[in-house]
């Protein structure tokens, strides 16, 4: 599994491309504003064929581009179906420019797999920061994409629309049963692993709230 990540629009969202180098074929992870002129540069730099996008919630920030790289590539849109409607009628949420709605193809429901090539992503289902925020896992290689579930030190905003800070205190809690060296690749900011998130994550399970 090859990944790459850029940093795009104003919140700094990552952007991941992730492809089996064999096969050549890709998914598109969080096309924020402007990702059009980045995911379509790497995919001919590296001959990748664009085979779904998907938005891990349905947040301005992390579908914005959805519509301009589907149209140009041909690639499915998928959400969780909690988060459909964002996608269909975008929610500006201070965003500085017009959100461009889409149609997405794909539901990513609990348990569901993304396969391409030899890449195997597991969808998880993370509610909290909406209702229908999503987790990608690959056990094979032990990466977590996981959107704005968490993050170093923290996870996302739940004083939003939809933002639910039960719900996010099970999803922590599901996430903290992960293996130690499991590699978590954010919606924003660094990397960390769970085993670097391991004491915090535990508490919030222990104490079934959100820590102040």
């Amino acid at each position: 599994m090859e990944i790459l990540r850029r940093v795009v629009g104003p919140l700094a969202t990552n952007l991941y491309l992730v492809a089996d180098p064999r096969t050549r074929e890709a998914i598109a992870i969080d096309t924020a504003i402007p990702s059009l002129d980045l995911v379509t540069a790497d995919l001919a730099a590296r001959g990748w064929r664009l085979l779904l996008i998907v938005s891990t919630h349905g947040h301005w920030d992390h579908m914005g581009d959805d519509a301009a790289v589907s149209a140009h590539t041909g690639a499915p849109i998928a959400v969780h179906p909690d988060d459909r409607e964002m996608l269909v009628r975008p929610q500006p949420l201070f965003a500085p420019f017009e959100i461009p709605p889409c149609v997405p193809a794909v539901d990513l429901a609990e348990g569901g797999r993304i396969r391409i090539g030899s890449v195997d992503l597991e969808v998880l289902h993370t509610p909290g920061h909406t209702p229908g925020s999503v987790c990608l896992l690959s056990r094979e290689t032990g990466t977590l994409f996981a959107g704005d579930t968490l993050f170093p030190g923290g996870w996302g905003r739940v004083d939003l629309p939809g933002g639910d800070p039960e719900a996010m205190v099970g999803s922590l809690g599901r996430l903290e049963r992960l293996d130690d060296a499991v590699r978590v690749l954010p919606g924003h900011g660094a990397d960390t692993t769970i085993g670097r998130e391991r004491s915090w994550l535990e508490l919030v399970r222990r104490e079934g709230r959100l820590l102040a």
